[in-house]
């Protein structure tokens, strides 16, 4: 199971790759788009990273409601629970 500091080291190596953000200093509270500065293609293109590197699907409603590092974080921790869940119990 993916721990917390886990996923953050795995975001904060996507943003360095694939986006300009600024990754030092980052916060749970950090914006999405305001501290990071992601723009729309910026935030599917790390949208897109994280359901393949953690073989999870982001719904629309998902994506509305995330905001902030934490929000991401949650939503990774909970999907990909919530799968390897699912391919134990297969």
């Amino acid at each position: 199971m993916c721990n917390r500091d886990h996923i953050r080291q795995t975001l904060i190596q996507f943003l360095k790759e694939d986006t300009p953000a600024p990754t030092e200093g980052l916060t749970d509270a950090t914006s999405l788009r305001d501290g990071l500065g992601l723009d729309s293609v910026d935030f599917v293109g790390l949208v897109m990273r994280v359901e393949g590197h953690y073989h999870i699907r982001l719904s629309r409603e998902d994506l509305e409601s995330l905001d902030t590092l934490a929000s991401l974080l949650d939503l990774i921790e909970a999907r990909s629970a919530a799968t390897e869940q699912f391919a134990a119990a297969a």
